[in-house]
């Protein structure tokens, strides 16, 4: 089979940030294949909280005529000389973080800080992203990952960022068998925070978050103790449960930079907290003297940008085709054809409260 697929036109329709604070339609020019590379078609998408975070809050500076989106599950139209594992008309799971496998730093830290921190993050903040006709990625045989014909378009699409994002919150915070966790914010990543919790083996699982929805999702997931903001300060509702000891770990997927003052209060000394949380409403990150031991309780913070990778993509798929995850539970709205990509993403920002994850079928 040829290396490549007849494409219409040097010129795609993509959905893009214009600038700080505005979005629409526009038309770019389709991206050079290069011998490692692949180009492929959207068969399914879902727009992200931090979509909205970079378009609104500027919160990787400023952008100009940039195609968002980086969660898709795509259909390869064109792949480079040198791809070995995949070709024209493969079903593909594409994650968010892409980095540069090429990168002297891979040696030297992980992947997703090759050629600098963050760097590994480049759909819709180094390169354009999946919101396209048709999209580039790098690295194809390093990037990619086969979609499973077992798996649902659907639970595929959700391992590409959610998963891997919740999933890596239990991993930051190094959770053993039998702790007690809290995760703090229950929208989709952190419903697959909980979910992480459970399999490596927590045994209490604080959820904390109002909405009905997520709540009952939460509870399938795995939580054991709901805690509503709603009802008083959580790190006080927290305590009170625990006894004043406090949680081995705390995951962190939801609120604003000060609710780190919470994730240091509940969580024991010695404990780890992981967050996940894109912040971007202030420059500083405060955190409370008193229960951070002025300094010296042994409370380890973390912060991590999800992993991603082929292998990444593979072991996840494991876990769905193995009915040890079940991520398609997190999909509460479904549009189809590509011009809903719009409407999608306009949901995404207007969050209402029957809102988990939006999805945009495609093919």
């Amino acid at each position: 089979m040829s290396n490549k697929l007849t494409t219409k036109s040097t010129q795609v329709k993509s959905f893009a940030m214009k600038q700080v604070g505005e979005v629409g339609w526009i038309e770019k020019e389709v991206e050079t294949c290069g011998d490692y590379d692949a180009l492929l078609k959207p068969i399914a998408v879902s727009p992200c909280t931090s979509d909205i975070h970079t378009v609104y809050s500027g919160a990787i500076g400023e952008r100009r005529n940039l195609v968002l989106g980086h969660e898709a599950i795509g259909e390869i139209i064109e792949v480079g000389k040198k791809v070995e594992d995949f070709k024209p008309g493969d079903k593909v799971i594409v994650p968010a973080i892409t980095p540069d496998w090429n990168s002297l730093d891979i040696q030297d830290k992980s992947h997703q800080h090759a050629g600098g921190m963050l760097s590994g993050f480049r759909f819709a903040n180094l390169k354009n992203g999946v919101f396209s006709e048709c999209f580039h990625v790098n690295h194809a045989d390093l990037n990619l990952a086969h979609l499973h014909k077992e798996i649902s378009t659907e639970s595929a699409l959700m391992l590409t960022d959610m998963v891997t994002t919740g999933l890596h919150g239990s991993e930051l915070a190094k959770i053993g068998l039998g702790d007690t966790v809290a995760v703090i914010g229950i929208g989709p990543v952190g419903l697959m925070a909980v979910a992480g919790a459970k399999l490596r083996g927590a045994s209490r699982i604080f959820g904390v978050g109002s909405r009905e929805i997520c709540v009952n999702l939460a509870k399938e997931y795995g939580m054991t103790d709901h805690i509503n903001y709603k009802n008083g300060d959580i790190g006080d509702q927290i305590m009170a449960a625990t006894k004043e000891k406090g949680v081995d770990a705390t995951i962190v997927a939801g609120g604003h930079s000060d609710i780190l003052k919470n994730a240091v209060k509940i969580t024991k000394p010695t404990g780890t907290i992981a967050n996940l949380v894109y912040f971007d409403d202030d420059d500083e990150i405060p955190l409370p003297r008193l229960d951070w031991g002025n300094g010296m309780a042994h409370k380890d913070i973390r912060g991590g940008l999800c992993p991603g990778g082929r292998i990444r993509m593979e072991k996840l798929s494991d876990l769905v085709l193995y009915n040890r995850l079940d991520p398609g539970k997190l999909i509460t709205h479904r549009f189809y054809g590509f011009n809903e990509i719009e409407t999608a993403f306009k949901l995404m920002k207007d969050k209402p409260r029957d809102l988990v994850k939006p999805i945009v079928m495609l093919n």
